[in-house]
């Protein structure tokens, strides 16, 4: 499995969002923070508002906020949002018919096996978690309010 630049960039979006959940910041705010294209965030804000994760509004008091509080959105939220057919290591785990050979294939089982070991995994960190751990760890890179 490999995460796509735009998951990266929904993770960083979210992330920030998550930082302040009580306040709306502008794409440029969250582009120019997070290091991510401001051509390409809206986009990206889109898909997350789509799946309400987020809220966008425009004009004077627009901006980005967060639908749910940090501790109720994970990791694989934000993925199986950005994901074309949500997190899997294969077509044939991802697609109902992504393979004709996965009724008789022996590694079939195995790719579904670690497909929820890693779906599992990834429903376990919230941004509430992995904001709190950032800070306790000294790598809080980014300027959020305490």
């Amino acid at each position: 499995m490999r995460i796509t630049r735009e998951t990266d960039y929904a993770v960083r979006c979210v992330l920030f969002l998550s930082g302040r959940p009580e306040t709306k910041a502008s794409v440029a705010e969250i582009a120019g923070t997070m290091e991510i294209p401001s051509s390409f965030l809206p986009k990206i804000v889109q898909k997350l508002a789509r799946e309400k994760l987020v809220e966008s509004s425009r004009g004077v008091g627009g901006g980005v906020h967060l639908l749910k509080k940090p501790a109720e959105i994970s990791l694989y939220d934000v993925i199986n949002c950005i994901e074309d057919g949500g997190v899997g290591l294969n077509d044939c785990v991802i697609k109902e018919r992504g393979c004709h050979r996965s009724p008789f294939c022996t590694v079939h089982p195995v790719w579904l096996a670690i497909q929820e070991v890693v779906k599992e995994q990834l429903k376990s960190y919230t941004f509430d978690n992995l904001l709190h751990s950032s800070r306790a760890t000294g790598l809080d890179a980014f300027p959020f309010p305490e």
